[in-house]
This record gives structure tokens, sequence and C-alpha cells, in this order.
């Protein structure tokens, strides 16, 4: 006589985890309105130094992005990385300029570590005043570590348009071979 095999208990089913994914359009979510408390600028010094009004380095400029050679060296160097249309925070951004801005970014990075070999590149931004934001022009700092490390986030010396204008040109020297 044939026995017949047990059958083996059923296992309890696995169950995957459930991921809701939801798509939304760009536009909405886009803000128009925030609750983020904006610095009180009545005139853009950012959009100064685009237009041409006041003396400021502008490493590169895009149609759509531009790149200062900030007067507030933070880190060596320190460069500001901006939307050239006005947008007070990064919740304003359309995609087109949220994707040029990190290419920029991205780029300014390259530059210093090019041109500075620095063991370390921060990047940050702020939005709203308890952020730290102090101009009302949504801007990414990168900056090249100080010697033993970080950035400095106290107060800083302003330097000259001439020294920034140099930074600029050591920037913007050809990359050496070895570099590539």
């Amino acid at each position: 006589m044939r026995t017949r095999k047990q059958p083996k208990p059923a296992r309890p089913a696995r169950r995957s985890p459930r991921v809701a994914v939801i798509f939304l359009s760009s536009t909405i979510l886009m803000a128009t309105e925030s609750n983020i408390e904006l610095p009180d600028n009545d005139r853009c010094a950012f959009c100064a130094f685009l237009r041409g009004e006041r003396p400021y380095t502008i490493l590169c400029r895009t149609a759509g992005t531009a790149t200062f050679v900030t007067r507030e060296q933070r880190g060596l160097p320190h460069l500001l990385v901006l939307p050239v249309r006005h947008v007070a925070t990064i919740l304003e951004l359309t995609d087109l300029e949220a994707s040029s801005v990190a290419i920029a970014v991205r780029d300014a990075a390259i530059l210093i570590d090019r041109a500075y070999s620095k063991p370390g590149i921060a990047v940050w931004q702020n939005n709203g005043v308890p952020a730290g934001q102090a101009i009302n022009h949504l801007h990414f700092h990168v900056a090249g570590t100080l010697e033993g490390g970080g950035t400095e986030f106290g107060s800083v010396e302003e330097i000259s348009v001439a020294q920034t204008d140099e930074i600029a040109k050591k920037l913007l020297q050809p990359a050496r071979p070895e570099q590539l």
C-alpha cells in the first residue's frame, strides 16, 4: 500500500509593502503662496547685479541661471548659483529652472574641484528668514571647504570685486590634462 505524502503546511502569504505612487503636474507642485517668512528686501541686489546696475563678479550666465563669486567668502572659493528669473524660494521654481539650477550647481562644484583641489565642497540653500535666508532671491551656495573642514557661517569680511574677479580667473583657467 502506498502512503500519501502529507502536504506541507501552507505558509502564510508574504505581502509586499503597499506603495502609493502619485503623479502631480508641475503646475500643481509650484507654489504661488507659501508660509515661508521672507526677508524684507525692497530691491533685489541679485537682480541689480544681473542688470549691471551694481558691480559684482558674474562667473557665468546662461539664459536661465547665473553663477556669482560672492564677496562674502565663507569657503574657498564661495560661489552663488541662482535662477535669472526673480523667485524668492525653491517652491517657486519651474521644473526647467530646477534642473537648470541643479546643473549649474554641479558645474560650479566641478570648477571649484579643478581649480582649488579641495577635500570637500559644501552646497546649501536657505528658504525663509528662520532658515537663514538674507536675500529675497533663491540662491544656492557652493563653497570649497576651509582648512580643517567646513565653511564659515558667522560674520566674514567682504572682499573687493577685484578680488572676486581674481577668483573667477582662477576658476575659469583651462583644466590641466591630469584633471581631465
